[in-house]
């Protein structure tokens, strides 16, 4: 049965696809998810400690999706390729999760930042990690290589680094714009202007960790 906590981070996310960030009220989420405003202040302290810890979360469950499918048997090339694709359609559906893997934040969103130095520790033990602020893209991209055996982490890195890529500059519809060049608008499109990446980017990772040379040290696990 879920928490409190975890019904208040399931109504807080459903309201943002409805209204900004700066609209969401506390009461209204107290009341969605059927517990006292009290409650909702126990557990996430502020309006802004409810933010970091929406964030932290989707930021833990990207990364134990990650896990899973990189513990899946089969071929790494494979293995990456999926883990790919699904970091491309997860990061569609949720701009939260978007905005953690690129850097950007827009308007509509909670752009938490740590909390101050030197404030009261949070009363509840799963904010304290929460008020630390969210991990940088960077870092996200680090410990989704970590979860990699260590003979392809570095495939690991480059798979996910081609999935955000596509993330953060997906193709425009119609195979580009005139001239060649983007947009600036197409950056971190909404959904409905993304388009599916399998096969291409099998044959590219597929390709990528095929490759040997001549010399001992290869070029990718």
């Amino acid at each position: 049965m879920p928490t409190a906590r975890e019904v208040l981070l399931d109504a807080a996310l459903a309201a943002l696809a409805h209204r900004p960030w700066s609209a969401v009220r506390m009461a209204d989420l107290a009341a969605a998810a059927r517990v006292s405003r009290q409650t909702l202040y126990n557990e996430f302290g502020s309006k802004e400690g409810l933010a970091r810890a929406l964030v932290r979360r989707e930021a833990d469950t990207y990364l134990q999706g990650v896990r899973k499918l990189l513990a899946a048997p089969g071929p790494p090339a494979r293995t990456l390729a999926v883990l790919a694709e699904w970091i491309v359609a997860r990061a569609a559906a949720r701009p939260v999760l978007r905005a953690l893997l690129t850097g950007a934040w827009d308007a509509r969103l909670p752009a938490p930042r740590p909390a101050r130095p030197g404030a009261r520790p949070a009363a509840v033990p799963a904010q304290r990690r929460a008020d630390a602020g969210p991990p940088a893209p960077g870092e996200l991209v680090a410990a989704a290589a970590a979860c990699a055996d260590e003979s392809w982490a570095a495939g690991c890195e480059l798979a996910v680094r081609i999935a955000l890529s596509h993330v953060v500059a997906p193709p425009v519809p119609g195979g580009g714009t005139a001239g060649g060049v983007r947009s600036a608008g197409a950056q971190c499109a909404e959904p409905e202007s993304w388009s599916p990446i399998t096969p291409a980017i099998t044959r590219v990772i597929e390709t990528i960790l095929r490759v040997e040379t001549t010399s001992p040290r290869k070029i990718m696990p």
